[in-house]
């Protein structure tokens, strides 16, 4: 199957457009056509959402209820919300529309022996808006299995593009309803035998000679949410010499459970708690993704990483996400003598400590809380803000 005005695939050859694929979907084709390791997948674009909205008839209404509406009642935006996403889910996908996800969903299960689990993603066009952070305001299912599962999960994401956390976020920053769109992406999900997160400069300082590395066992959702407690490693940016690094506890990790088609939390046992949960190598690995990924988009950039237990060692490192860092690097870069530091206790998110919080500047987004697994997949608010087209 190929490419077309409903479905876009990440290795399509197609030119990625914030307009069609989100912020999400656009950096997953943007790095794919790069050359990056990212997992296959595929975009189900803005235009089969505004079809979608077109032929269902809502959009009108959505206007004529998010008019005049008050950021500050919530019980009112909670109902509003309520309304609009429960009017989206349950009118019918046209038919001809629907035969085309499902048909690039059978197209990307061709690729592998067998059937394989995918993420399915929101991808909000106004993820890309200058100075708006958009994580967590979006959802994001994990580990579903199934075309059924997958269609069903399209479209919650579309509907979630009017949670009450995005009607409140666009009331209070003026960014207008009309013209929002979302695309979707499907996207093979990662057996994660450790993730995390890297930034290419010192989050605390800016400093861009140092790069900054997070990692935990499983599922990386647990490290970005705050959930655990991972290792936190900064390395000199040209010699990958380790400058300072602090062992988390790692108390738990997010992995997959067959017999329950989902994933689940397990406790870590005290050996690998105690020890580094990335090795002397893989280390170098992901420092040098990081590297390259800042090279390709030319400003210091927030990466999200992941080694695949499925995939042999050398093949096994994928990138799952890189977004520009927005604090610091709208300021002059910094150059500083390399003086090793005392690693803060707990990792970062978006290239902020905790312990670091009161004193620098606020992290560009913040953690998301989850949400009920639903039946058929483990369910969490969206939690990365997808790439900013950097300016050069």
């Amino acid at each position: 199957m190929q490419s077309n005005e409903y479905i876009q695939f990440f290795d399509g050859g197609i030119e990625p457009k914030l307009e069609n694929l989100g912020g999400k979907g656009a950096s997953l084709v943007t790095m794919t056509s790069a050359g990056m390791p990212v997992p296959p997948g595929f975009v189900v674009t803005t235009a089969q959402f505004d079809a979608f909205m077109e032929e269902a008839g809502i959009t009108r209404h959505i206007h004529q209820l998010l008019a005049d509406l008050d950021p500050e009642d919530m019980g009112q935006v909670d109902k509003v919300s309520a309304a609009i996403r429960e009017d989206i889910c349950s009118r019918p996908v046209p038919q001809a529309m629907r035969e085309l996800t499902v048909g690039a969903y059978e197209a990307l299960m061709s690729r592998f022996e067998a059937p394989v689990p995918v993420a399915v993603r929101s991808s909000a066009t106004a993820e890309d808006l200058p100075d708006a952070s958009f994580a967590g305001q979006q959802d994001t299912y994990l580990w579903l299995d199934g075309v059924k599962a997958v269609t069903e999960h399209i479209r919650q994401c579309w509907a979630s593009l009017f949670t009450s956390r995005a009607i409140i976020y666009r009331l209070k920053n003026n960014i207008p309803n009309e013209g929002l769109s979302m695309a979707v992406v499907v996207q093979k999900m990662v057996n994660a035998r450790v993730s995390g997160v890297a930034i290419t400069m010192d989050p605390t300082n800016g400093d861009r000679s140092k790069i900054t590395i997070d990692s935990s066992y499983g599922v990386g959702e647990m490290v970005v949410s705050g959930q655990v407690t991972p290792d936190n490693i900064m390395l000199d940016k040209v010699t990958l010499t380790v400058i300072s690094e602090h062992l988390g506890d790692k108390h738990a990790e997010l992995v997959p459970d067959a017999a329950a088609g989902r994933l689940v939390e397990r406790e870590v046992d005290a050996e690998r708690r105690g020890r580094r949960s990335l090795s002397d190598a893989e280390l170098t690995a992901v420092a040098q993704m990081a590297k390259r990924a800042e090279k390709h988009y030319k400003c210091p950039q927030d990466i999200e990483w992941a080694l695949d237990t499925d995939l042999p060692d050398g093949e096994n490192l994928l990138l799952l996400q890189s977004r520009p860092e927005t604090v610091h690097s709208s300021k002059p870069a910094v150059v500083t003598q390399t003086v090793p530091s005392v690693a803060t206790a707990g990792g970062y998110f978006s290239g902020l400590s905790p312990a670091a919080a009161t004193a620098a500047p606020a992290p560009t987004t913040t953690p998301a809380g989850t949400t009920p697994p639903s039946a058929t997949g483990f369910s969490l608010g969206s939690i990365t803000a997808s790439l900013l087209k950097p300016s050069v």
